[in-house]
């Protein structure tokens, strides 16, 4: 018995470590959006944002919706709280963030389709990301069942 308690207390430990790291960079990216001019990744979400939705968000409106969604995905990560929908809320979010590489391949690859640009390395790392929301997903799911 003391060992299984033992497994829980790690296997939990390790996936809130996991949890709050990610919730960590959606709260760091999530508020740079904020400020004009600050994110890397502004004028690129703009101009996805606009795609997506075929220009019915104006652009600075849509840069402060998108800068609200990550920083509460990563205060509801950091903070363990409402998890399944936060990390719902991210998968969604994540996800999208490939959608340059659909709408702008010119910008993130240098040499189609293998050489990225810096812009295209940054979205590509979301993968990582990606990989460890769905794991948390699964995780999350196992404990309430």
């Amino acid at each position: 018995m003391k060992e299984l308690v033992v497994r829980l207390i790690g296997r939990n430990t390790k996936i809130n470590l996991i949890s709050a790291t990610i919730g960590i960079v959606y709260l760091w990216f999530g508020m740079l959006k904020f400020f004009a001019g600050i994110s890397p990744a502004e004028e690129l979400a703009k101009a996805t944002i606009s795609r997506l939705t075929l220009g019915f968000l104006a652009p600075e409106i849509s840069i402060i919706l998108l800068a609200i969604w990550e920083t509460v995905i990563g205060l509801l990560l950091i903070g363990h709280l409402f998890e399944k929908f936060a990390l719902k809320l991210a998968l969604v979010h994540i996800i999208l963030t490939f959608l340059p590489f659909l709408f702008f391949p010119d910008l993130v690859f240098s040499q189609a389709p293998f050489s990225l640009t810096l812009l295209g390395q940054y979205i590509i790392k979301n993968v990582i990301i990606l990989g460890a929301l769905i794991v948390l997903l699964k995780e999350s799911n196992k404990l309430r069942s």
